[in-house]
């Protein structure tokens, strides 16, 4: 399977977690890969089936990804499916990223829930060429996990 995934338990409510998720807005301000440079366009915040876009830059070359929220399940999961663009034509993507919320018992402080959040690339074009020939599947466990701890200090926040 062409997946990552990484985990965190963070403590906060699945409601307050999936709250940030579904902010574009609050993507740049997570992002462990430092490929986000923000600017969301589209709604928020996310539901089923909406469509937003994202800054992006990799080195030098700066674009927009196109997104769809392509799984959703309120308070619980929410994935989207991008596609990056440059001078209005789609070069690369079909890449998922998904986040899944499992609330566990509460702790002594509050309630806690595993986060565990998903970079897919089986979907992708070219996928031997754009993602795993420049290493992106031995990086991108390191920066999810960063995302996650950057992701519980806002929803500590």
């Amino acid at each position: 399977m062409r997946a990552v995934s990484v985990s965190k338990d963070i403590g906060a409510a699945p409601q307050a977690i999936f709250t940030v998720l579904r902010d574009p807005a609050r993507h740049a301000e997570l992002d462990g890969s430092g490929m986000l440079r923000g600017r969301p366009q589209g709604p928020s915040p996310l539901g089923p089936g909406d469509r937003f876009s994202m800054g992006m830059a990799q080195g030098r070359i700066a674009y927009r990804s196109l997104n769809a929220v392509v799984e959703y399940e309120a308070d619980r999961l929410i994935a989207w499916e991008t596609w990056g663009e440059v001078r209005g034509r789609r070069l690369v993507g079909g890449q998922r990223w998904r986040y899944a919320l499992t609330p566990l018992d509460d702790g002594a402080d509050g309630p806690v829930t595993r986060v565990t959040h998903t970079y897919d690339w089986s979907r992708a074009r070219l996928p031997r060429l754009v993602v795993e020939l420049p290493g992106y599947p031995r990086r991108m466990g390191p920066a999810m996990a960063t995302t996650l701890d950057r992701l519980a200090a806002a929803v500590r926040g």
